[in-house]
């Protein structure tokens, strides 16, 4: 019984552990390659006998290559070629290095499905052309070249061009062979009809109202002749573009408020690199107030809400139908702003029953208006039931002088209602009740003094009395 007991419990849970990593080692094992070597996460192939000569890859039904984030790969002379899918399905690879072996060619869409790549290393291979296009979809932080046989042609001159523009920390001292078989270094190469193209787009005004249309026009000049093509990112709006050589338009139609502050960007791209111009869409639509909700507590109470308008729409909040006047004691915040929509609440600072009601906001700005509306129940009325729901009173706790909030004035003097005093209607209540509680307070003290001097002259009377009456009265002679 002792040995059952001692082998459950944490001892037990280190024993399957163990053999759950014996098995995964076991399993990586099955799956890697000849002349390689595997972990979960890594697959290193540097022995050169008997060497491999394809692209390791992992047997999908006994490991998970989407684990595997690193692969090294060194001294394999007979790998020369890297496929379009040899490398797909390694989706979490982020760092990749073949060096002193025999690649000669890289797929255009080698690259394709790995965006997580940061670190390429193919020093000294066979490579004699690399595209761009390889790489212009992954944002490298490193891609090391050194050591290759590079022939001199526009087809490199992209290389140049990037060590020029993102240079890295360490220079490569890159060469490439020109037709005399000759040493150029990179730096100093220059290739005629082969250079950076250029985009120019030519937009109009880009404040467009909701709903309306808009047609954006862009040319490309360069050699090699840039391709040209529009990068809308996620718009949502319908859109078209036609292109005709170095010309090309897009006609964006019905616009959508969603598309309010997007960028828009013509490119132009040829073997060398590309170049973009860019513009931004501003979109003017009539507030909405999409989100307001009851009251909560936290710090203070809040009632919040969500409000989308360009230009900014200035907020008037209303209680019971009339104009609330915000102070220091209740005012609109702003918390999170995102372009053209504004997060925030009417903020209130120790509501009480008197606060109980309904509450109107507006939104408004030269496009039109919305409002909406919610009832706000802080606490009950003393002496009622808290869950009970009497007719709301038309009077705030405090006489909330006008300010302006953190989206716009709110105030709307011509539309106050100058007949409620608020605060001395309150301020006189409140001083009534104080002045009867002295009051009685005064009255009950004046009548325990004089209970208290009336029984003590009492007992003073009957003391002289029994004085006079147990006093022994001297006799003449």
């Amino acid at each position: 019984m002792s040995s059952w007991t001692r082998w459950h419990g944490p001892a037990m849970a280190r024993l399957w552990g163990f053999c759950w990593l014996i098995v995964g080692f076991w399993r990586a094992a099955l799956a890697c390659p000849t002349s390689c070597k595997c972990s979960a996460s890594r697959i290193w192939c540097s022995d050169p006998f008997p060497g491999i000569v394809a692209f390791p890859r992992l047997e999908s039904t006994s490991a998970d290559p989407e684990n595997i984030t690193e692969i090294y790969i060194a001294n394999q002379k007979r790998l020369e070629i890297i496929n379009e899918d040899d490398i797909e399905a390694y989706v979490g690879l982020k760092n990749l290095t073949i060096v002193d072996s025999g690649l000669k060619f890289v797929a255009h869409k080698a690259f394709l499905k790995n965006n997580n790549l940061q670190h390429i290393n193919f020093t000294r291979n066979k490579l004699t052309v690399l595209s761009r296009k390889h790489f212009h979809h992954l944002d490298l932080s490193e891609l090391i070249l050194v050591g290759n046989p590079f022939t001199c042609s526009c087809d490199i001159m992209w290389i140049k061009t990037l060590q020029e523009t993102k240079p890295s920390p360490e220079t490569q001292d890159l060469y490439c062979l020109d037709e005399n078989s000759k040493n150029i270094s990179l730096a100093n190469l220059q290739i005629p009809h082969c250079g950076l193209p250029s985009a120019n787009l030519a937009a109009p005004n880009l404040t467009v109202e909701e709903g309306k249309s808009i047609t954006l026009t862009c040319s490309v000049a360069g050699d090699p002749v840039p391709n040209l093509y529009w990068d809308v990112g996620n718009l949502v709006s319908k859109h078209m573009n036609e292109t005709s050589h170095t010309q090309g338009s897009l006609r964006i139609t019905n616009i959508s408020s969603d598309d309010s502050g997007k960028q828009i960007s013509c490119v132009a791209e040829n073997l060398v690199g590309e170049d973009q111009d860019s513009v931004n869409l501003t979109v003017h639509f009539a507030p909405t107030i999409t989100f307001l909700e009851s009251p909560t507590s936290d710090h203070h109470w809040c009632i919040p809400f969500t409000v989308k308008g360009n230009p900014k729409p200035a907020l008037q909040w209303f209680y019971n139908g009339a104009i609330l006047n915000e102070s220091k004691y209740i005012c609109t915040k702003i918390h999170v702003t995102n372009h053209t929509e504004y997060h925030g609440c009417l903020q209130l600072d120790n509501p009480t029953h008197m606060n109980n009601g309904d509450y109107k906001l507006v939104a408004k700005n030269e496009y039109g208006k919305d409002e909406k509306q919610i009832s706000a129940h802080f606490m009950g009325w003393p002496g009622i039931d808290d869950g009970a729901n009497p007719n709301y009173p038309d009077v705030i706790y405090e006489d909330y002088g006008t300010a302006a909030n953190d989206i716009g004035d709110t105030t709307n003097r011509s539309n106050e209602i100058p007949s409620t005093d608020v605060a001395d209607k309150t301020g006189r209540e409140h001083l009534s009740v104080y002045a009867v509680v002295v009051i009685a307070s005064v009255v009950g003290f004046c009548l325990l003094v004089m209970l208290f001097l009336l029984k003590l002259a009492r007992h003073s009377k009957f003391g002289m009395k029994g004085f006079v009456l147990f006093h022994k009265i001297p006799l003449d002679g």
